[in-house]
């Protein structure tokens, strides 16, 4: 073995490699965004925001709410003044849980009987929804050891049946099922995957096989090779999409509850935002290598902080503000809301209005980035 052609041959990898920033931004960069998003991401929902119908109003309704409050899961952030309301706050994912106290909760306290407490969970997210019901439950358990203390202190007779009745109910998922709120979100999972890097390959695809000085010869304009390059992309996913709802209904089980038009709808929005980013990086890269490395600094941290697999509500405020701006975590709201809450447009539109800006923004961008021309 010739150390020295060896030595030689390294350190040509070596500048070949330092050579190319996008690359070396990609390797070293990646790695170190995975560990921090990885180390603040958390699967343990605290501060759910709550909203509350408090029909009692009293002292003994206010120090049941704080019980919840301090047990650090519940966050109150919505006063009902209707059983619609707390319906509404919940299908519209502004709260992911419900407290209704009865009117009588302190007269029956009074009368040493045990007042009813509705506490609803939005089951779509099973595993939260388990946290939360396991916390609602021991607190009623808390408040009622609670009260029974106080009254054997107060007249020393025999433990009264003097408590708090936490009525539990687990929305849109009573059996907690896990793939009901899985299925939805790998369907968006799946088809940001297969769509970005579709048409991902656009671009440096024609860069690669020497067709692109064909298109410098001819009079397409940038939003004609565009759009013609997306509707079969779109085609496909559409297929993809059905075949992919047939399969959750039919083999796990999922039914969609909500409006499919509505459905196929969204999809299409979401597409559209997805195959503006593939083809934005297409125009950014040279290689398809390139392509690869690049399209990963947008697909890895979009599934960490859509809410895919972390709830965004368990984000630090920081990551929760980023969240915002992966198109994602709207399609997700939608999907779940749609096949899992049957919710409609009047719940979804500002996820709607979001999704389309966004993808609108990334289109326009990929087209003001393509040039007709050979680098």
């Amino acid at each position: 073995m010739n150390w020295r052609r060896m030595w030689t041959i390294a350190v040509k990898e070596y500048v070949q490699f330092f050579r190319d920033r996008r690359t070396v931004v990609a390797t070293v960069l990646m790695p170190l965004i995975q560990v921090v998003l990885y180390g603040y991401l958390s699967s343990d929902v605290r501060y759910q925001p709550t909203v509350v119908w408090d029909l009692s109003q009293t002292a003994e309704s206010r120090q049941l709410l704080d019980t919840f409050t301090n047990s650090q899961y519940f966050r109150i952030a919505y006063h009902a003044s209707s059983m619609h309301e707390v319906v509404s706050r919940i299908e519209a994912g502004q709260a992911l849980a419900g407290i209704v106290i009865p009117p009588d909760y302190a007269k029956l306290l009074h009368r040493k009987e045990s007042p009813e407490v509705m506490v609803a969970v939005d089951a779509s997210d099973a595993t939260a929804a388990r946290t939360s019901l396991s916390v609602a439950d021991a607190i009623g358990r808390s408040v009622s050891g609670t009260l029974v203390v106080k009254q054997l202190k107060m007249n020393g007779l025999p433990v009264p049946k003097i408590g708090v009745d936490v009525r539990t109910r687990a929305w849109y998922n009573p059996a907690l099922r896990q793939e009901v709120f899985i299925v939805p979100g790998v369907l968006a999972l799946v088809m940001q995957f297969t769509m970005t890097f579709l048409s991902m390959s656009t671009i440096v695809r024609e860069r690669e096989l020497g067709t692109l000085e064909q298109l410098v010869v001819s009079p397409i304009q940038p939003w004609e090779l565009m759009l013609g390059k997306m509707i079969p992309l779109i085609t496909i996913g559409y297929v993809n999409v059905t075949a992919i709802l047939l399969l959750s209904v039919f083999w796990f089980g999922v039914p969609i509850a909500g409006s499919l038009g509505l459905l196929y709808l969204t999809v299409f929005i979401f597409f559209f935002t997805t195959l503006g980013m593939g083809t934005l990086v297409s125009t950014i890269a040279k290689t398809y290598i390139q392509a690869v490395q690049l399209i990963q600094f947008f697909l890895m941290p979009s599934m960490l902080l859509s809410g895919f697999i972390f709830p965004v509500a368990a984000m630090p405020p920081v990551l929760q503000w980023l969240s915002y701006l992966v198109p994602l975590t709207y399609f997700l709201t939608i999907v779940r809301g749609i096949i899992i809450k049957g919710v409609g447009i009047e719940y979804l539109w500002p996820q709607i209005v979001l999704l389309l800006l966004l993808g609108l923004a990334v289109f326009t961008t990929a087209v003001l980035r393509f040039r007709k021309r050979i680098d």
